[in-house]
């Protein structure tokens, strides 16, 4: 008998684990993200607690458990369940119920889109989100004239794919002026943290960046609780349906995880949430207050706080230490000032909150990292985990200083994929070379946590491994990759989903991994991620998610 199932037999015996509270799954292989026994073909695991018992040999194992319920998934592959480091529940259910821009080519192209979703959602304000104009010719902002002959009298307001920027036509920029004490759009003062473009005569054009956008935002009715119930719905179905058993969800407000509390209370959360209250507001001094939040089910937690430090680059407020390639004269924009930055970072700390920053630009991701070396001091080897978000572009010399002051780079490949085609205009040839660098990052001794930031990107984690991997798009292009010396080999690309993603959460000692004692959050796919070609990750079917040893999604049902 091998060991491992010798020690599962007497932990067994030792606890008085009955074989019908035990459940076994047979695969032709399990990665099990554990480096000293890698690979196994059958997985146990006690089906009230939901932990596993122990991973080995198929044979050995229906020995070890001749009367467990036995699951055989034939031919498929079983890896730990996949870990989402960046994205937003609520974002993503509230897009889910809005009109879909998502690779629209035109804005006549997104008009189109809007007039068929406003024929079958008739009243109130017509919202939508994904418009990019890098897809579109000449790449420009689009403006109020792009949307008022199809739709003159009712307020539409349209988020950019990347959430830092918004487009509404002129009924929706009247709904804001009628706002009691709204000052005057016209004109050329700015929001701070944010940018209103205007015109050559002063008039705001119908875009506005960052913090610009919550003048318009204060104008939408918010919605109600049965509205926000479906959001959450919605979102938490279509992330289990692609495989992710665990959200690291940025910006969770008092209200969003009040909501969650009580779909955790009521058995509602398919998936691990790891909450990160949104900014130095109300849910950050709840955790002041009272401490680290964790359901007793095990599934929603907070113990972070998501800070912003600028924009993004696609919408130029990425911050930069120098001009824009393709702007003169434009360094972006912070959205927090250093100060209020520095002040919000020591506040979490004394609260021992764990900080997640978000940098895109060289400059942001200095500040953050400069802020970060002050407040941490000598205490910035020990066991702080803080994390910078995206890390999208980052001067070469700034990329040792992840590893050296102990900060996690959370990053999201897709963002590389979906941004190759016009980034380098934005930075030039040689910042680019810092920019989307995972294999630099990693490297330097980095560690990397992987998301996708849905609903910016879609929310399927094998669109993440395939753009770890090749630095192409689906069609493969361009040839080789872009940047071939930043791809990751698919093992990397996997932990970065699963270990890496758990260990950024504190999680580690829970998920990410399938070893005895930890939960036993798994995916079943119809290949091997780790030995198809790299062009087929993205190609891979779930077949089922499970979450503490049950099914929370099954593709034949």
């Amino acid at each position: 008998m091998r060991p491992t199932a010798l020690a599962a037999l007497m932990a067994c015996l030792l606890a008085g684990t009955a074989q019908a509270d035990v459940r076994l799954l047979t695969a032709a292989t399990i990665h099990t993200g554990d480096p000293d026994a890698p690979t196994a073909t059958a997985l146990a695991w006690e089906t009230e607690t939901g932990r596993v018992l122990a991973v080995g040999d198929r044979q050995a194992m229906l020995e070890l458990y001749p009367l467990a319920a036995l699951t055989d998934v034939g031919q498929a592959t079983v890896i730990p369940g996949l870990i989402d480091a960046h994205a937003h529940l609520m974002f993503l259910g509230g897009t889910l119920m809005q009109a879909d821009l998502t690779g629209a080519t035109s804005t006549a192209d997104i008009v189109a889109r809007l007039q068929r979703f406003a024929a079958e959602n008739p009243e109130g304000w017509l919202l939508g989100s994904g418009w990019d104009q890098n897809r579109w010719a000449g790449r420009q902002f689009p403006t109020v004239a792009d949307l008022d002959a199809a739709f003159p009298d009712r307020p539409v307001w349209l988020g950019r794919i990347d959430g830092h920027a918004g487009w509404g036509n002129s009924a929706a920029l009247r709904a804001v002026a009628q706002r009691p004490g709204q000052r005057a759009l016209k004109g050329n003062w700015q929001p701070a943290g944010g940018r209103i473009v205007r015109d050559a005569k002063g008039q705001p054009s119908g875009v506005f960046i960052d913090e610009a956008m919550t003048l318009v935002q204060a104008a939408i009715p918010a919605p109600g609780e049965a509205a926000r119930e479906q959001m959450l719905t919605h979102a938490l179905d279509k992330a289990v349906s692609q495989g992710l058993t665990g959200v690291h969800d940025m910006g969770v407000s008092r209200a969003d995880l009040a909501l969650m509390r009580r779909f955790a209370d009521a058995g509602r959360l398919p998936l691990r949430i790891d909450a990160y209250a949104d900014g130095n507001g109300d849910a950050l001094a709840d955790l002041c207050a009272n401490g680290a939040y964790q359901h007793a089910g095990g599934r929603l937690e907070m113990r972070g706080v998501k800070l912003f430090m600028d924009g993004a680059l696609g919408s130029r407020g990425a911050a930069l230490l120098a001009d824009y390639s393709d702007d003169p004269h434009n360094r972006g924009l912070l959205v927090t000032s250093p100060e209020d930055f520095e002040t919000a970072v020591r506040k979490a700390d004394a609260c021992h909150v764990q900080v997640a920053t978000h940098a895109i630009g060289d400059r942001g991701n200095r500040i953050a990292l400069d802020t970060y070396a002050r407040v941490l001091g000598e205490r910035r080897s020990g066991d702080h985990r803080w994390r910078i978000e995206h890390a999208q572009v980052v001067a070469l010399e700034d990329i040792p200083r992840f590893a050296q002051l102990g900060v996690i780079a959370s990053m999201q490949p897709t963002h590389a994929t979906s941004d190759m085609g016009w980034a380098q205009d934005r930075v030039g040839p040689e910042r680019i070379l810092g920019a989307y660098a995972w294999r630099r990052m990693l490297a330097s001794g980095a560690r990397l946590a992987l998301g996708s930031d849905f609903p910016v990107e879609q929310v399927d984690p094998r669109l993440g491994l395939h753009a770890a991997v090749t630095r192409q798009d689906r069609a493969g292009r361009p040839p080789g990759g872009w940047q071939p010396d930043q791809r990751l080999t698919a093992a990397e690309a996997l932990r970065g989903f699963t270990s890496d993603a758990a260990w950024a959460g504190h999680d580690d000692t829970q998920v990410g991994r399938l070893q005895p004692g930890l939960r036993a959050d798994f995916v079943v796919l119809d290949r091997d991620p780790l030995s198809v070609p790299p062009a087929g990750l993205a190609d891979l079917q779930v077949r089922s998610t499970w979450v503490d040893g049950a099914p929370v999604y099954d593709a034949a049902r």
